[in-house]
């Protein structure tokens, strides 16, 4: 939440040069676990586990279609139907409603990466 209000720059890893919707979850994983992701969305999109929309958990990956391919956006959800994001040129990160219509009609799916949190005990 510290980063909302952090402009967007494409291909943007981190607060003080700005950050991409990548670059932002990216920034928050390392930061908060330690894990080093992927650097483009939809590379992202293929780690973890397929989660259906209406079992979303907070922390879970949210994928949307914004340039005509799949995977091509990612945001963090944080319950309530709502997702933390850097969304485009002119933009910076801020918090968003995925039952904006905008959002509805590109979602693409979800992913759960695990973290220390989610972890299974007896692994």
């Amino acid at each position: 939440m510290s980063l909302v209000g952090i402009n967007y720059r494409r291909g943007g890893n981190s607060p003080e040069n700005g950050l991409d919707c990548s670059g932002f979850v990216r920034y928050v994983f390392r930061e908060a676990q330690g894990k080093e992701l992927p650097r483009t969305s939809a590379e992202i999109s293929k780690l973890g586990e397929s989660v259906d929309k209406q079992d979303l958990q907070p922390g879970d990956l949210v994928f949307f279609n914004t340039l005509r391919r799949a995977f091509s956006h990612v945001g963090i959800y944080l319950g309530d139907n709502k997702f933390i994001h850097s969304p485009s040129t002119g933009g910076a990160v801020r918090i968003e409603s995925m039952d904006l219509s905008y959002w509805k009609a590109r979602f693409n799916g979800a992913r759960r990466i695990e973290t220390s949190e989610n972890a299974p005990a007896n692994r």
